[in-house]
């Protein structure tokens, strides 16, 4: 590479930018390689050709109830105060019980995850609050109850919420998220979801939730800004390797990689997918901004045909509203609530399309299907990584798990303490 290094990474998302500068700052001389033209990884935002700051792979919303994490991302970032809110966007099936100024064209939402204002919003004041005095009377307030738990309470009206919720919530939703069947969700997944009993409607309840108040892109550049670290963009860290059974090469060197590797890409493209592609779901985005001139937007909350977006600009009430059952796309998520900008009369907004991955030009993976199948091919290529003494895997696609940002940026900290 013409320069010395002590460690290298590949990958400049949460994963590689946080271990590189936790390195940089112990002394360690980092090369940061990263395959695309930015830093940040799927957490990048940029500002559109309106001006709105968005993220290009989807909303991200920092949380986390882990201090250190957050003292250590702080140092390069103030907060923008935010706790995020979602709502379900779903069919009425009884429009006479919902009050008028909550339907949206024989529609009506509801606060995700389920709690005490869901049930009204569902069943209407009357009914919807009887409901909730019964899960009161049977279960702790300000407790998380599953669905599995009101499935198996003597009361038939309680655990008929049980199905509200599974059918409402979770089951449609779930399926357009993974591409399954009813019947290929695993039953242990589907009785963990949550019935809130109280009225705390923020879908995060984490110490710490904020957004990074320049954006998660300026956040990366001053982190990555250090003298002993060097990002080349654009850049395969497989460019420069060859992989022998127990060693990786140089390619041209005729040596082995004197220095420790951490690699936060997927695990089977590092090894030239020699068991397989390693299955993931993918998102498509779908961009739109809405100006002052747009008509009001079919199926939103609160369409108001005088004012398609309402004060301050928004196309709809909340950042994010899932669509759990009849619409393709899974949520629509509106950054201006997200990152506070103030920007009246314009907005932009995206929905999500999740599909099958497959490995094509300019495909992302998201989300490791982990099941015991795909979890035995990972585990091959694991073994051969293990074989390689300076290799160190780092992140969602690395180990084929899903981590929340603050999570693996807890994990980054502690390789880097330990390398």
């Amino acid at each position: 590479m013409g320069k010395n290094y002590d460690v290298w990474v590949a990958g400049a998302g949460y994963a590689g930018a946080v271990s590189a500068r936790a390195l940089a700052e112990k002394g360690k001389k980092v090369l940061v390689l990263e395959r695309r033209d930015h830093i940040g990884g799927n957490a990048y935002d940029c500002l559109d050709e309106h001006g709105v700051l968005i993220h290009k792979y989807g909303p991200h919303i920092f949380h986390t109830n882990n201090r250190a994490v957050f003292d250590f991302l702080s140092r390069f970032t103030e907060w923008r105060r935010y706790q995020h809110r979602v709502i379900a966007n779903v069919p009425r099936d009884n429009p006479e019980v919902v009050p008028a100024h909550k339907k949206t064209d024989g529609r009506f939402f509801f606060p995700v995850p389920f709690n005490l204002d869901s049930l009204k919003n569902a069943f209407g004041e009357r009914e919807g609050g009887r409901l909730g005095e019964k899960l009161l009377a049977a279960y702790p307030a300000q407790s998380q109850v599953t669905i599995l738990e009101l499935r198996q309470n003597s009361d038939p009206e309680i655990a008929a919420i049980a199905d509200y919720v599974y059918e409402h919530v979770f089951v449609h939703y779930t399926m357009k998220q993974w591409g399954q069947k009813p019947e290929e969700i695993d039953p242990a997944t589907t009785a963990r979801v949550p019935v809130r009993l109280s009225r705390d409607d923020r879908y995060f309840q984490d110490a710490y939730q904020g957004m990074p108040l320049e954006g998660y892109t300026k956040m990366f550049q001053r982190m990555l800004d250090h003298p002993n670290i060097e990002v080349l963009l654009n850049t395969d860290v497989r460019q420069y390797l060859s992989l022998e059974e127990y060693d990786i090469f140089l390619r041209g060197a005729g040596m082995p990689l004197p220095v420790p590797l951490i690699y936060t890409g997927p695990l089977d493209e590092f090894f030239g997918l020699c068991y397989g592609r390693l299955p993931y779901r993918t998102l498509d985005f779908v961009f739109e901004t809405w100006q002052d001139r747009d008509y009001s937007a079919p199926g939103m909350p609160y369409p108001d045909p005088d004012h398609p977006l309402r004060g301050g600009g928004f196309y709809q009430t909340h950042g994010t509203v899932n669509y759990t059952v009849d619409r393709d796309y899974t949520r629509i998520t509106e950054f201006k609530h997200l990152t506070g900008q103030d920007l009246p009369g314009v907005t932009t907004i995206v929905k999500e399309y999740s599909r099958a991955y497959t490995g094509a030009e300019g495909e992302t993976p998201y989300y490791a299907i982990i099941n015991p199948e795909n979890n035995a091919l990972y585990a091959k290529y694991k073994a051969e990584a293990d074989k390689k003494q300076q290799l160190h895997l780092l992140g969602r696609l690395a180990e084929y798990k899903y981590y929340n940002m603050d999570a693996i940026a807890a994990r980054a900290l502690e390789l880097a303490e330990r390398l």
